[in-house]
């Protein structure tokens, strides 16, 4: 059963950084996409940044463009998500999914999600 499992929120200052991980299990990430996306209260999810498994490609969201940095770590099957310069626009629970091998245009493409991880940024 392919599961991915996020960790690493938490509650940070403006200004702050995090790192948030997604872990898989029951399937190696060596195939997949993941991307990770956010929902704040009352508002859509957004695709955050993503990562392919062909070339590693990589994509990112307009407003996070040099703050954040999304990496892949196959031998231990885990994706890192590096958040710094943090904004309290940035507050969320964030998520990654699984899509083979490409980064979907269409969120609802990606077939694994994980349960999400709370991110918060306040002073």
């Amino acid at each position: 059963q392919l599961q991915l499992v996020e960790s690493g929120g938490g509650l940070v200052q403006p200004g702050g950084s995090l790192r948030l991980s997604c872990a898989a299990s029951g399937f190696t990430l060596d195939y997949y996409a993941i991307g990770w996306f956010r929902q704040a209260p009352g508002k859509e999810r957004e695709g955050v940044s993503c990562v392919s498994s062909s070339d590693e490609s990589t994509y990112y969201l307009d407003s996070v463009k040099g703050r954040f940095t999304i990496s892949r770590d196959n031998a231990k099957n885990t994706v890192h998500l590096q958040m710094n310069s943090l904004k309290p626009e940035d507050a969320a629970v964030y998520y990654c999914a699984a899509h083979k091998w490409s980064c979907p245009k269409d969120p609802a493409d990606f077939g694994s999600w994980g349960q999400g991880t709370q991110v918060t940024v306040s002073s």
